[in-house]
This record gives structure tokens, sequence and C-alpha cells, in this order.
């Protein structure tokens, strides 16, 4: 639940008159001076955002160099007035978005907010060089405040007024996994080679850690895409939903075929025991997951999420293909391989990750099994083409829960019992014990003495007869499964070799 924020006016007009105060007149200094008051009477009592913060330092630069004729002096002290309003506002925008585990330049940063580049040179020159001119600096205060109409008061007044796009768009992330998969081919090909190539893998995971933080800052949820829901500097908000909105499009990537899924149906098949994705796949992406899963410990629960969405939903175009870069519609849907494998990897991720219930919230393990539950149950049909999948996937993180696994075996075994159903030596042994009690019974002939030919042409053999047994096949005994009535067959009804 998102809690209240704490704002200084005690209703939107108050933040109105002050935004007409600040920009209506360039030149109305009284203006000026009541903005500059009310601002100071909401920092008494309570923190101010930084974008006000912001504005009342920039208004008392510019009060100053315009209510008298400075002395000759006093001109360094109103360029550092300047210098100083300018850095602050640039360093309060910037430092809150480097959230990532490597840093960020500032110009990166600054061009997704659409701040003015050379702002952030000024910035630069006035903390590390020479202060600029007293001109330079008044034109940077007046390009800072029209930044800070359109970017705060304007959105914050009429939340519903579209924001401005200035800012570029998200860059692809298919790229950088493209390069990693190509370096951890190498490396695991040849492990002699790691020691070289370790450096460019360390900085590919570098680039995707800035990715993320990219994606963040591009995450565009209303007001406070620019970190104005914060005063003190903290979110407001346990959870953050630009980081959700990251790693969601950071995992739409990874399970498009060709990252986790490899793009050779053969390749994503290999004949294995355990229900786990291929040695060669684990090899390759576990580094990059377990690096991520580090930084964002959120991570393990979207990956299944958008795991699960991609086979229930079959989302037009899932494909971030890592070869071929299309805009076709991806035939994924039809592909029962590629959803095996990811089912693979959702069951890995939660054996890998799982850690039991934390903070009062269900774990990875049992959200899923809820899902598939309420898809699996009877009555439903959206998951009707991928059942075997679905059901292979339940079973294989019920494993080991004797409680979890009895519950979805009960769930299966309604579901669809034909399908799912096992059998075992235990099943031939009550269906041989049925079978000879069967066969001592007397057969019934006697009812057909008067009247032989009404007598059924079939009957059961005779007591004491080898009827043999039931027994299971294989494909190995030759026998292939076929729709009943296919084949003709001169024995009995009741022939053991039939199952």
């Amino acid at each position: 639940m998102r809690l209240p924020r704490r704002v200084p006016w005690a209703n939107i007009s108050e933040l109105d008159q002050l935004c007409s105060w600040v920009f209506m007149d360039e030149g109305d200094l009284e203006a000026k001076r009541f903005a500059i008051n009310r601002l100071s009477a909401w920092r008494a009592v309570t923190a101010l955002p930084h974008a006000l913060e912001s504005t009342l330092s920039i208004l008392t630069a510019r009060l100053l160099d315009t209510s008298e004729t400075p002395q000759n002096s006093s001109w360094l002290s109103l360029r550092q007035n300047y210098a100083a309003a300018i850095i602050r506002m640039v360093n309060g925008l910037v430092d809150p978005l480097q959230a990532g585990a490597y840093a960020r330049s500032i110009a990166s940063i600054a061009a997704q907010l659409g701040l003015p580049s050379w702002l952030v040179e000024l910035r630069h020159a006035a903390t590390h060089e020479d202060l600029p001119s007293l001109e330079m600096l008044r034109e940077a205060a007046r390009e800072s405040l029209t930044w800070l109409l359109h970017n705060y008061f304007l959105p914050t007044i009429n939340p519903s007024a579209p924001r401005p796009s200035t800012a570029p768009p998200l860059r692809p992330v298919t790229p950088l996994l493209k390069q990693y998969k190509t370096l951890l081919k190498l490396v695991t090909r040849d492990a002699s080679l790691r020691k070289q190539h370790q450096p460019d893998i360390d900085a590919i995971m570098r680039d995707v850690e800035r990715w993320l933080a990219e994606a963040k800052l591009a995450a565009d949820f209303a007001a406070d895409a620019y970190g104005w829901d914060t005063i003190d500097g903290n979110d407001i908000e346990q959870e953050d939903p630009r980081e959700k909105w990251a790693l969601e499009r950071f995992c739409d990537a990874l399970v498009g075929k060709g990252a986790l899924v490899s793009l050779s149906q053969k390749k994503r098949t290999l004949p294995s025991d355990e229900f786990v994705p291929p040695h060669s796949s684990l090899a390759l992406w576990t580094p990059l997951l377990a690096h991520t899963q580090t930084y964002h410990p959120t991570f393990p629960s979207v990956l299944t999420t958008r795991i699960m969405e991609n086979i229930l939903y079959e989302p037009p175009n899932t494909g971030f293909d890592m070869d071929v870069v299309s805009f076709e519609v991806d035939d994924s849907q039809n592909d029962p391989s590629y959803h095996l494998a990811l089912a693979k990897w959702a069951a890995w991720v939660i054996k890998t990750y799982d850690h039991g219930q934390e903070n009062g919230e269900l774990s990875l393990r049992k959200n899923l099994i809820v899902l598939l539950a309420s898809t699996l149950a009877p009555g439903k049909t959206e998951g009707v083409k991928k059942i075997e999948v679905l059901a292979a996937l339940l079973r294989a993180v019920t494993s080991g829960f004797a409680e979890l696994q009895k519950a979805s075996d009960m769930l299966l075994s309604a579901t669809c019992p034909m399908q799912l159903q096992n059998w075992d030596a235990g099943d031939l042994t009550v269906m041989n014990e049925r079978l000879h009690s069967l066969m001592s019974l007397d057969d019934g002939s006697h009812k057909y003495m008067d009247d032989p030919d009404s007598a059924p042409t079939t009957s059961l053999p005779a007591q004491g007869s080898d009827i043999g047994e039931w027994r299971l096949l294989d494909h190995q005994s030759g026998w292939k499964s076929c729709p009943i009535g296919v084949y003709y067959s001169h024995q009995p009804a009741f022939d053991s070799d039939i199952v």
C-alpha cells in the first residue's frame, strides 16, 4: 500500500500561487520576495523537496543580483551564490539516481532526465575549475528555473497533464546479452581463456547494472518519475516500482529464444532424469543470474513471474532473438520444447533461490504452486494446450515436500487422470489379483444352455487355463500406442498382453 506523502503546502492552490510568483513576471521583484518568504516559512515547518529547495536558492541569488548594484568586492560572492545553487540542484537530481552497483556518469543520468547538458558541464567547471562568468551563471539560473517549471511545478499542480518527452529512449539490452553469451561460450569451451576474458566479462556485468539503472529512470510512473515523491532523499515505499519495471524488461530479454532458451531445439531437450535446464545453458547463464540476484534481491521472483506469464498467456511477441533482430511475431506459442525449457528454468530458480517465508510473504515455491494450482484446477481451460508442461513443473517444485506433493498429486489426478497416471509394480499387483479373482468365477455359460445361439461368441477362459498376467510394455518391447479400434486382433477380449 502506498503511504501518504507529506508536503509543505496545505492545498495545491498554495503551490499554484507560489508558481505564479516565481514565473509570472521575471522583473517583478516583489513577487520574488513573496516566493522566497513563502518557501522560507515552509522550510521552517518541514523539509522541502529538492525542487523547491533549488528554487529557493536560485531565487535568493537572483534577488541579490537585481535588488542593488553590487560593488566590485561582491562580484565574486554573486558568482559563488549562483554556482552553489546550480551545483546543488544538479547534484540533488543526479545523486538519488545513483542506485546501481556501479556508478554512472552524471551526463548520462542528466540526459535521461532531460536536463540540458551544458548545465552539467557548468556544474563541473564551477566545482573543479575556475568559476564561470556572471553572465553565464545568470543564464544557467534562468534555464534551471525553466526546467523546474516544466518538470516539477506544472506536473505537480496538474498531474493529468502529459509530461515532457525530452528523455532519450531506453537502449536495448539484447546486444549486451549477446556479447555476454559470446564471451561465456569461449571460456566454457576453453577454461584457459577465462583469465584473458574475465575483464571483458566483468565489464559486461557492469554494463548490465548500468542498463538496469537507466531502465529504472526510464520507467515513467506519473509524477514520481524524477523522484519528486521523496523529501528526505529516501523512498517512502519499501518496494520500488521502477526497479520492478526495469527487472521485468530485463527478464523479457532473458526468456526470449536465444538467451536462457537455446535457439536449437535439439539443445533444449537433452535426455535427463532431472527437471533442470541443460548443463551447457547453466554454465552460460548462472554467473549473470547470480550477479543480478546479488544486487537485486527481487530478481528471482520477477524472473519466475515473467516465465509463467510467457507460458500461460502467450504474449504476441516474446522474442528478443539473440542472433537476428526481428519485429515479426514470435512463434514460441507453437513450440512445446520452448515452454518446457522455460519451465525447467523456473524450477531451477525456485530450487536455487527459494529461502522459505520472508517478511510474512509466501516463498517463491509457494507463490508458483498457487499460480499453477489456479491454472490446473478442474474446469480451467487457459492452459489446456500446455498442461503436460505445467504438470511436470508442478511435480518438480513439489518434489521432496510431502504435504505439497500429496496436494499436487490430488490436483493432477483430478485434472487429467489418464495422461498423468504412472503405472508401477504395486498397480500391477492389484490388477493381477483382480484378474485372478475374475477368472476364478464361473463364466455363467449355463445360462445359455436352452438357447446356445444366444450365447456370446467370446467368454472368459476356463478356470485353470493359462491366462497369464498383466505386464507393462514400453517402446523397447516394440509396443506403440494407438487409438482403440485401429488394429483388429483375434485375441480374446481379456488378452493379458493388451494393456
